[in-house]
């Protein structure tokens, strides 16, 4: 998914998936205080999304889960959050379970675009009075 990010901020990200990239050697709690010190913002949603994945080893059925977490978040979120990923082993093969919180990290809040643009409005107003 497209997440456009601070222009001063740019993480180690890679592909991943058909449409998303990893932010890499960064926990979520440090890209979150990141992007606000940025004066970006980045809100948690509500709602989650776990998924299972299955494998030969932990790591091919860790990456499944993470492929099918991620195709199952809504496409109006442009990031989402690990939360955890738990890995259970049996003989022959591994299922892993991941849960993702869907982000949306943006530049302005909606309240701060509803702020701006109600100024806007009113400057167009007073304008308009004033060539009256």
């Amino acid at each position: 998914m497209g997440c456009v990010l601070p222009i001063h901020l740019d993480p180690v990200r890679r592909p991943f998936g058909d449409h998303w990239k990893l932010v890499e050697e960064i926990t979520a709690s440090i890209f979150d205080t990141m992007i606000r010190q940025a004066g970006w913002h980045s809100m948690w949603m509500p709602g989650s999304c776990s998924r299972r994945g299955f494998g030969l080893t932990p790591a091919n059925a860790t990456h499944r889960a993470l492929v099918r977490g991620l195709n199952a978040v809504p496409q109006r979120f442009n990031a989402a959050e690990l939360q955890s990923v738990y890995v259970s082993r049996y003989p022959g093969f591994c299922v892993a379970r991941v849960t993702l919180h869907p982000r949306e990290v943006m530049q302005s809040t909606v309240v701060e675009i509803t702020h701006e643009e109600r100024l806007r409005t009113m400057h167009a107003k007073k304008a308009k009075d004033q060539v009256a």
